[in-house]
């Protein structure tokens, strides 16, 4: 079995850096082509020794793209095509049935209730992507949660196979030479109380929450880090409020791969700690965020033994409370995230044991069920012309369509693709 992963780009992310963990497992050759923005993910998977193509792609309305596309796969003799990310499935579905390729599976790793990947859903987006997914053999969702979405959406049950993600929970141990590093780096008292956040920037992630929780917060710190858009507008919420000193804005951090604590960020020098760093060096993770598909940054706190406040996490949600009880839901309300972490500033939260929810969600898990996927996927449909295999698909399920019967939506003409500008 021979397969390749199309995503949108290799930018420092949450599913980018899943496939990345999960390439280090599959027990299969691989190789990944990026739509855009070869980003660091794309030079650690290089030097993990899985070879990345970039396809130059200009936005969601390049269709230039498509036939280059096409050409790379039905060069590369794929028997399967893995893809991730909006725009990566909707370009890489297509172009993966015209060139014959006999199985495409798509990992749904962002779809919220009302936003793909931090921006609002739209009826265009909705449209090409249910459109394109007819083009799939199996639907891969990263959560119940998502899986339950798919459905809402007309996706056939029989295509959607659940997938959690994983972590490697090691990584994500705390540290306290680490933590006594970061703080004296980044000049914060050795003593203080200091919340932490880690995602994309944007609005729907509503850090601002988080901002203006911590400034009604005398000597408290915060330590966020990620890159996006509201970037500047938090800074200036934290100066307008008069804690632009306790305020600290990291910028991109790695960590759930290949971290280390060094380089440029906003502290002392230059000076900006990786994902487990971080964790190590603050007292509680907070997740604002009201509409996540899984909740990785949640999972890599709690394998650091810090309480978390959150504001949507299926994969602790989905489990009985007794396999995360250090982590508790709040609603999108500042004065109630206020509350809470002046109440776990006086008792003194300390470090809780590594919960069972993070061994539950193993990589190496992770890795063998999507195997199954890939498995179940490649006997469900014909083999390609030439292949030395052929496969027989099982009764009850629908063969792979040929190639003859794709027909691309224009993107160009899908009402409001604008939310999807930038993946």
């Amino acid at each position: 079995m021979k397969v390749l992963h199309v995503i949108t780009d290799l930018d420092v992310g949450g599913a980018e850096q899943q496939l990345r963990l999960l390439l280090r497992r599959l027990p299969v050759p691989c190789e990944v082509l990026t739509l855009t923005s070869p980003g660091p993910v794309a030079e650690g998977i290089q030097a993990d020794g899985t070879p990345v193509t970039h396809l130059g792609m200009t936005g969601n309305r390049d269709l230039t793209a498509l036939p280059r596309l096409t050409r790379l796969i039905r060069d590369g003799g794929y028997d399967l095509v893995h893809t991730h990310l909006y725009r990566a499935c909707v370009y890489g579905r297509v172009a993966a049935r015209l060139a014959g390729v006999r199985a495409v599976v798509a990992t749904e790793h962002s779809l919220g209730d009302a936003v793909i990947e931090g921006r609002r859903l739209t009826r265009g987006v909705r449209t090409l992507y249910r459109a394109t997914e007819r083009l799939g053999t199996a639907t891969v969702a990263v959560s119940d949660t998502v899986a339950a979405r798919l459905r809402r959406w007309g996706v056939p049950e029989q295509r959607i196979h659940v997938v959690p993600n994983g972590i490697e929970a090691h990584r994500f141990g705390f540290d306290p030479a680490a933590r006594a590093l970061v703080r004296t780096r980044l000049g914060l008292p050795l003593d203080a109380f200091v919340v932490g956040g880690a995602g994309r920037l944007v609005p729907g992630k509503r850090f601002d929450v988080l901002v203006r929780a911590v400034t009604q917060l005398p000597g408290v710190h915060l330590l966020l880090a990620g890159a996006g858009p509201e970037r500047d507008m938090l800074r200036r919420m934290a100066e307008q409020f008069g804690s632009g000193d306790r305020i600290h804005l990291l910028g991109e951090r790695d960590g759930a791969v290949d971290g280390a604590v060094d380089g440029a960020a906003d502290g002392p020098g230059g000076f900006g700690p990786d994902i487990p760093g971080l964790l190590s060096a603050i007292d509680v993770f907070v997740s604002p965020s009201p509409d996540e598909a899984f909740g990785l940054a949640v999972l890599e706190a709690l394998a650091s033994g810090l309480h978390v406040l959150y504001g949507s996490c299926p994969a602790v949600d989905e489990l009985p409370a007794d396999q995360a009880p250090g982590a508790r839901h709040f609603g999108l309300n500042v004065h109630e995230l206020t509350t809470a972490l002046r109440e776990l500033r006086r008792q003194g939260p300390g470090r809780l044991p590594v919960p069972p929810v993070v061994r539950r969600y193993d990589i190496t898990r992770s890795a063998e069920a999507l195997m199954s996927v890939y498995e179940q996927a490649l006997a469900d449909t014909p083999a390609r012309r030439g292949s030395p295999t052929a496969v027989p698909p099982r009764q009850g399920r629908a063969a792979a369509l040929p190639p003859a019967t794709v027909s691309l939506p224009d993107p160009a003409r899908s009402p409001d693709p604008s939310p999807i500008s930038n993946r």
